[in-house]
């Protein structure tokens, strides 16, 4: 962590192709993140709307690609995704929170997916 700001500090983000996952090292730790749950979690508009109560469930996504990471300024990067998704800034934060709690974030998101498909 960043004493300063209390935010993470980014050592390396590799782009894992074959595995697909987004691997990202921390100063204190290291996410393997797949592509799908980057892409369902993206920070966008388009995803998480404009307000609580307002997030989409995206689907479908499971074999979706990221095709480049950009990097924006010292605090994000910029994932696009073979679909066109491209909008949304994953900060160093989100991406720790991402990989943080990547076991509870997965669980609700399947079970926002069993519940949709029941309908």
């Amino acid at each position: 962590m960043n004493t300063e700001t209390n935010e993470p500090e980014v050592e390396q983000i590799k782009l894992r192709t074959r595995s697909r996952v987004l691997e990202v090292t921390f100063n204190n730790a290291r996410f393997k993140l797949p592509f799908e749950y980057l892409r369902v979690h993206s920070p966008s508009a388009e995803v998480k709307g404009h307000g609580p109560g307002q997030e989409v469930l995206v689907l479908g996504k499971q074999d979706v690609a990221i095709t480049a990471v950009e990097p924006v300024g010292q605090y994000a990067i910029r994932l696009v995704f073979d679909d066109g998704h491209d909008s949304g800034l994953y900060t160093w934060k989100y991406l720790y929170d991402l990989g943080r709690d990547y076991a509870t974030n997965w669980a609700r998101y399947q079970e926002r997916v069993r519940a949709h498909s029941a309908g």
